[in-house]
């Protein structure tokens, strides 16, 4: 009987707990960022100052990367669902946690490329069976359907899909040629995998802007620029496709001139030499953090300092530490930490 009593007020405490929790999560007026560490894969979560949940990518199958995924919802963040789950393509990097973490938590809303023509990877039954309260197909120009303030001196959040399936939305008929940029074009040889079909994202809080280009590949994201650039200029840029070269094209990098790169990079996967000499060369980049340190014999040269990587051994010693980034309710500054390094730098916002 006093066994049961002591559950019974444990369980209590708990939900009292997250109750807590989420209301902090809710009133800060911050938007936050988590980068989780799934190894090379990719989940990206974004916490809204109305508390609601952004997860871009579900990292890969197993257990493993779903497990971390949920702490840094219920944790982390204090929450107790996921409201919005963003699959980029159909890479088990990317989709592969997605049927798992169901199972540890409720997800309210999937979106993602749904099936279409001459898709060249399918996810399979399960992803497309997972339990979720909806499901959407998602398109050049939605956005997603955020809570946002009554205050009137609240800054705004939206979340827009630029491009997908290689599709990308249509320029303002006054944008001006970006010809000086466009002018360096080259091609890279075709990527015929399903990295090419990438959902491509830009988040905005107020002045503060960031982007999440999935996979997308080389050749297309020379559409996202040129002959106009689509996006604008950036606060934060996550390195596409974990640093391939595959991808970051330079005119990306040009065009958007973001202050502070982040890689979603593995030991041993991503940060490759074309591209973190591209990231080193943009002049408006401050600082770059990754994931993990590059473990690879070319890592004596393509690595950040040590205090900007979250993640210094492979994955078997891997403690799985986050990157958070915060943006003030101002919107003027945000914040990057690692807590496992004590690491916090702010930055100001290109917007004032």
């Amino acid at each position: 009987m006093k066994n049961t009593i002591l559950k019974s007020v444990l369980a209590v405490l708990l939900v009292a707990s997250f109750a807590l929790t989420s209301w902090g999560a809710k009133k800060d007026k911050r938007l936050d960022i988590y980068w989780v560490d799934v190894e090379g894969g990719a989940a990206t979560l974004i916490v809204t100052p109305q508390g609601e949940s952004i997860l871009i990518d579900s990292g890969n199958p197993g257990f493993r990367d779903p497990n971390r995924i949920a702490q840094a919802i219920t944790k982390t963040a204090g929450l107790q669902q996921l409201d919005f789950l963003i699959t980029t393509h159909y890479h088990g990097d990317h989709f592969g946690g997605a049927e798992a973490l169901s199972r540890l938590l409720p997800i309210k809303a999937v979106y993602d490329n749904g099936e279409f023509e001459g898709m060249p990877e399918h996810p399979g039954k399960a992803y497309f069976s997972f339990a979720a309260g909806s499901r959407s197909v998602i398109n050049p120009g939605d956005t997603l359907p955020l809570a946002q303030s009554a205050e009137e001196d609240s800054a705004q959040v939206a979340f827009r899909c630029v491009g997908t399936r290689q599709q990308f939305i249509q320029p303002a008929t006054d944008a001006p040629a970006n010809k000086t940029v466009c002018a360096t074009a080259r091609e890279k040889d075709r990527d015929g995998s399903d990295n090419a079909n990438s959902v491509v994202m830009l988040l905005e809080f107020g002045g503060f802007r960031f982007y999440d280009g999935g996979d997308v590949t080389w050749n297309n994201e020379k559409k996202l620029v040129c002959p106009v650039n689509l996006i604008g200029e950036v606060d934060v840029y996550q390195v596409t496709h974990h640093g391939l070269d595959s991808s970051n094209n330079p005119l990306v990098l040009n065009s958007l001139l973001p202050t502070v790169a982040v890689f979603n990079n593995g030991h041993t996967k991503g940060c490759m030499p074309e591209v973190f000499t591209n990231l080193t060369a943009t002049k408006s980049i401050q600082a770059i953090y990754q994931g993990h340190k590059n473990l690879r014999p070319d890592g004596a040269t393509n690595n950040t300092a040590d205090d900007y990587i979250a993640n210094h051994s492979a994955p078997e010693e891997c403690k799985a530490n986050i990157i958070k980034l915060s943006v003030a309710p101002h919107t003027k500054s945000y914040t990057i930490s690692i807590p496992a390094n004590d690491h916090t730098r702010t930055y100001q916002t290109k917007i004032q």
